[in-house]
């Protein structure tokens, strides 16, 4: 009866979602940028099953377009890399304690933002999504607004006695949606250079400051001072500079921000207790070193029933290459760096010059982050290679358009 009920439910989600793929693309964005792995866990629990759920409704998605729309071929999808980890594994033996299913599942999750690429996007869909990615943060800071009112959530945390942003969720998720808000505001900015979108991106970076992210905020702003500086904008630069100088000027009276107060204290690094974390992914890297111990290792590497999950409140690698190096080797990080390299020259070659640049140093930005943070696990990961997907699908569009 339980499985009768699933299937059912299952079903009446896909048809929703067969008939109105706009709105359900645009609901599914929103969910997953208000982290309702961290609000709805606090008051239901159920941490792991909320992700899944998530993730599964992005399949479902996927199954109603390809429906709808049909499917096309992506010869350099990066989700090919994380078939052969997981093919590979099974041959040479999976990472004890980590089985079968759980593997499987792994693969499902980390392939699983890539499989929109195999899909046709229908126009209106892809506009939708362009905004909500740009609108998302906005969206989860009201959110978080309400829930702190209703007593279910708090919006900030208090770190070293600075204020960090979270929102619905946690600080660094809110910056990592954030900022996938400011390449898309950007993105926009390129083809519309209009005020509004230009205040988008400000208050992108403005959400980003709050959470006191460093590696997020830094890549904000580079990207954006890049894109001012090729296009000319020396109005905007000149008042951003200002503001930069007023700031300084103010710098004792804003130590409730993070970033000035880690920048006071002389405190750069391994906040997150990277040093702790690192050996053993280093060791289970080094044990097999040239095809890893299967898709889904870096989830069992550190039990999180351990002592050290506990103590840190987390078992997450917070560096994508041993990570992966972990699960695939050597092989398999160079198979998927190879494939991401490919799919985003190929995927961004049709785009006007401007935009394609603004793609491939969005991609330079991403893979310096992925060194230091978790961006192909991550619940981002789903918002940031949909958006990437539709960007391309627009170039594609564009290009079959004077035919």
């Amino acid at each position: 009866m339980l499985l009768a009920l699933v299937v059912l439910f299952v079903l009446c989600v896909l048809g929703w979602t067969l008939r109105f793929p706009r709105p359900a693309s645009v609901l599914w964005i929103l969910a997953l940028e208000t982290s309702p792995d961290s609000w709805l866990d606090n008051i239901i629990g159920e941490h792991e099953t909320i992700i899944g759920v998530m993730k599964a409704f992005g399949l479902v998605l996927v199954a109603a377009l390809a429906l709808r729309q049909g499917v096309k071929r992506d010869r350099y999808n990066p989700g090919f890399a994380f078939a052969t980890m997981f093919a590979v594994g099974l041959m040479h033996g999976l990472y004890p304690g980590l089985t079968l299913l759980s593997s499987l599942r792994s693969l499902i999750g980390s392939a699983g933002p890539f499989l929109f690429s195999f899909v046709r996007l229908p126009p209106i869909f892809i506009d939708a999504v362009k905004r909500a990615a740009v609108w998302g943060p906005l969206f989860t800071v009201a959110f978080g607004g309400l829930l702190a009112i209703l007593g279910l959530d708090h919006m900030y945390d208090v770190e070293q006695g600075a204020l960090r942003l979270g929102a619905s969720g946690e600080p660094p998720f809110l910056a990592g949606f954030a900022l996938i808000g400011v390449y898309a505001g950007l993105m926009e900015y390129l083809v519309n250079p209009r005020a509004s979108e230009a205040w988008l991106v400000l208050t992108n970076l403005v959400i980003i400051l709050l959470t006191g992210a460093r590696t997020p905020l830094a890549l904000a702003v580079l990207v954006t001072f890049a894109v001012l500086i090729a296009q000319r904008r020396l109005l905007m630069l000149a008042a951003v500079g200002a503001v930069l100088a007023l700031g300084t000027m103010f710098l004792s009276n804003l130590s409730f921000l993070r970033v000035i107060t880690l920048a006071q204290l002389g405190e750069a690094s391994n906040l997150s207790n990277r040093d702790l974390v690192w050996p053993y992914f280093q060791q289970a890297f080094f044990a097999s070193p040239w095809f890893g111990w299967g898709v889904g290792a870096g989830k069992v590497i550190i039990p999180v029933t351990s002592h050290l999950t506990s103590l840190i409140g987390t078992n997450a690698a917070h560096d994508e290459y041993l990570r992966i190096g972990s699960e695939g080797g050597v092989v398999g990080l160079a198979l998927l760096i190879t494939l991401i390299f490919l799919w985003v020259k190929r995927g961004s070659a049709t785009l006007p010059r401007a935009q394609c640049w603004l793609m491939r140093l969005i991609f330079l930005g991403f893979a310096l982050h992925s060194g230091t943070d978790n961006t192909l696990i991550a619940t981002t990961s789903s918002v940031f290679f949909l958006w990437v997907s539709v960007v391309f699908a627009t170039a594609g569009q564009e290009r079959k358009a004077p035919a």
